[in-house]
């Protein structure tokens, strides 16, 4: 947790709609701090986990130019449950150094820390006041996979059902948003947690709309 800063964790399986929340916040001056991204620069070249995943997975996963490609990287771990779970010890604690660092750098006191393995991943829950999950049918997060990320439905499923289970993010979630209706119904949600926020949080929201304005 910040000193200054409420910070949400935000999470949710693939294809649940958490960008568009993401983009919800965005325009209400949240920093957004992307753990992806994160992962990508601990892994360039110099990164905090570079050398270390290098040394595990072999000089194979490196493209020419020295950068390692996340495309052979991932042929080899995401098919392999063993093989993720020792990419993800090796960039776990590495992400969560670089996004603690990032959230005390933000400008803004609403950080929003998005990361698919949030809960998972154990430490960076530790960085969050609240835990929101993203839920979504299995039936519209196949159907966002096909017509927006054009996946053949085979490996739409796949990487559906190598995700863990929605409930056990849910069961430790502060708030569920539920992404399965339309446009409309997920902002009139996201329109009552901001009034809960401003309510709960009164200092370091009206600190949020006055830097706004």
């Amino acid at each position: 947790m910040s000193d200054r800063s409420l910070v949400i964790g935000l999470t949710g399986n693939i294809a649940t709609g958490k960008s568009t929340i993401l983009k919800y916040l965005s325009e209400k001056c949240a920093a957004i701090i992307d753990a992806d991204k994160l992962a990508h620069r601990v892994m360039e070249p110099g990164g905090t986990a570079y050398d270390a995943v290098v040394r595990v997975f072999g000089r194979e996963i490196l493209a020419d130019d020295g950068t390692i490609d996340r495309k052979k990287l991932g042929q080899i771990v995401f098919a392999n449950p063993i093989e993720l779970g020792k990419l993800e010890k090796l960039v776990h604690p590495k992400v969560f150094d670089l996004g603690r660092q990032e959230i005390e750098k933000a400008e803004s006191t609403l950080v929003v820390l998005e990361a698919i393995k949030l809960l998972e991943a154990g430490l960076m829950v530790t960085l969050c006041d609240e835990v929101w999950v993203v839920t979504s049918s299995f039936a519209n997060q196949l159907k966002r996979l096909l017509e927006f990320r054009g996946m053949n439905e085979d490996q739409a499923r796949q990487i559906i059902n190598i995700q863990p289970p929605q409930a056990a993010k849910v069961n430790q979630a502060d708030r569920v948003i539920e992404n399965d209706g339309t446009m409309e119904d997920l902002y009139t949600q996201l329109d009552a947690i901001w009034q809960d926020l401003v309510k709960r949080y009164p200092a370091r929201m009206q600190a949020l709309m006055n830097h706004s304005s």
